[in-house]
């Protein structure tokens, strides 16, 4: 298909799981209805961001990648022959976990996962205690709608990570993500994290002449404002939708998956990259 139309889903999360699940299949259903072929979710949908600290209760959340979340979702992609991008807090098995993406297919069916790769450690994402990196690699997915990377939240700060996905094939990549401002910080600085989450997201739409998709979730959980402000970027890096801050929506926009290939025909990145002088870039410094 040429003409898709992509969707993102942003809500506010609460301790209770079973409440966030519902209301993020509710948005589903409603962006499915409107005609929306791929959706993607916010990270961590189902519940709220634990990792502000270190609890071990909190690993009772995790789930399998057949478990509830899988359940929910897979009639509704099945019914209205949609891919959906579902972020899980996935348990391998006791003691291992994962930030994953579950890729479930038109026919309901799992069609992948993808494991968060880079595992941040700051105040307030204190994420290493909860999962492993991702073990998996760099993934793309081929779907009815063209061929998409998921990757989650802090990867969107590493341009390898959007560029081996575009290497891989990826004509949209998608960022399920959990990010906010910390409520101390002041707000010339809490502009300025905004700004720069933007903009190093648009530079991979027009780095690897893709579409770039973020969903993020809203609301204020402990010390941290989520900022929502999701958004589908064209390969040129042109916003086509961004949210606002607070609401809790899902947005769609129409994509011309064309613009992929004529983009990058015009600006051939990839024919003049000097693979024979990159090995720097597997060296630390």
């Amino acid at each position: 298909m040429d003409i898709i139309k992509i969707a993102i889903v942003q809500t506010s999360c609460s301790s209770n799981v079973q409440h966030n699940m519902q209301k993020s299949a509710e948005y589903t259903v409603q962006a499915a209805k409107a005609g929306a072929n791929i959706i993607c979710h916010q990270e961590m949908y189902r519940s709220v961001y634990f990792c502000q600290g270190q609890d071990y209760e909190r690993f009772a959340l995790a789930e399998k990648t057949d478990g509830e979340s899988f359940q929910l979702f897979s009639p509704i992609a099945k019914a209205h022959k949609c891919v959906l991008i579902v972020p899980i807090f996935e348990k391998l098995m006791d003691g291992l976990y994962f930030n994953t993406n579950l890729i479930i297919g038109t026919d309901g069916s799992l069609s992948g996962i993808y494991r968060k790769m880079h595992i941040p450690q700051d105040p307030g994402f204190d994420e290493k205690f909860y999962f492993a990196p991702g073990d998996l690699g760099f993934k793309t997915f081929d779907t009815p709608y063209g061929k998409i990377g998921t990757l989650i939240c802090w990867d969107q700060w590493y341009p390898e990570a959007a560029r081996i996905t575009a290497l891989m094939g990826a004509q949209i990549i998608f960022y399920p993500t959990a990010i906010g401002w910390d409520s101390k910080e002041p707000k010339a600085m809490q502009a300025g994290q905004l700004d720069a989450w933007r903009t190093i997201q648009r530079s991979h739409a027009i780095a690897n002449g893709c579409y770039v998709c973020a969903a993020n979730r809203v609301g204020t959980e402990q010390d941290l404002t989520f900022w929502g402000n999701g958004f589908i970027a064209d390969p040129m890096g042109k916003m086509l939708l961004t949210s606002d801050a607070k609401s809790e929506q899902y947005l769609m926009n129409e994509v011309d998956m064309r613009a992929v290939n004529d983009t990058r025909v015009r600006w051939p990145f990839f024919r003049d990259r000097r693979v024979d002088a990159y090995g720097h870039i597997l060296q630390r410094g």
